[in-house]
């Protein structure tokens, strides 16, 4: 049975050791969300642009995350493909800025859906860690998940109301992300103090 708990140590402290990433990746979301709820006025381009620049990094940071614990993570593949989802959008609308508002929340859309299956998988893994909560995780993910709904859903509606919609969607994925980068530094310091 210790010997269990030895494995199960070694692997987390392998995978935790980028668990600053998704802190990254969250606060540039929650930044990325409160800056389109505070600020609706602005123009739909310079929105577009911000929220192209925000994917991209938010990918790249996503694929290396995947691909540094790719030999530690069960399922780094998914990871891998939601970082890269996530660049490929981003890259997307860099090279067309003047996307129209019916395409944006089609983009907006999908990624916040991706982010918010992918906090949903997390809430799902850290499950299996004694000691872990992942409830918060798991319920951010889900209210992601209809934002990107709504957005989905009706994208003329969505629209029209896009700079909430998408900020609000932005916070819960945001939110999730770093709330999982608090769990997973946790988790690395216990593994580091049994060792």
């Amino acid at each position: 049975m210790e010997t269990q708990f030895q494995d199960i140590d070694t692997q987390i402290n392998k995978t935790l050791k980028n668990w600053w990433l998704p802190l990254l990746t969250g606060i540039l979301l929650l930044v990325t969300g409160l800056w389109t709820l505070a600020s609706p006025a602005e123009s739909f381009l310079a929105l577009a642009i911000f929220f192209s620049i925000t994917f991209l990094t938010s990918g790249i940071l996503e694929i290396y995350f995947s691909i540094s614990n790719r030999h530690n993570i069960k399922n780094w593949g998914w990871n891998l493909s939601f970082g890269i989802v996530t660049a490929v959008v981003g890259i997307l609308l860099l090279i067309n800025p003047a996307i129209s508002m019916v395409t944006l929340p089609f983009y907006v859309g999908f990624i916040i859906m991706f982010r918010s299956i992918m906090a949903i998988g997390w809430a799902t893994d850290l499950k299996s860690y004694p000691g872990v909560s992942s409830g918060n995780i798991m319920i951010m993910g889900i209210l992601g998940l209809i934002f990107s709904f709504i957005l989905l859903w009706n994208p003329l509606f969505a629209g029209l109301t896009i700079v909430i919609w998408t900020g609000l969607g932005l916070l819960f994925v945001g939110g999730a992300s770093t709330y999982l980068a608090f769990k997973l530094r946790k988790l690395y310091k216990e593994v580091k103090g049994n060792s």
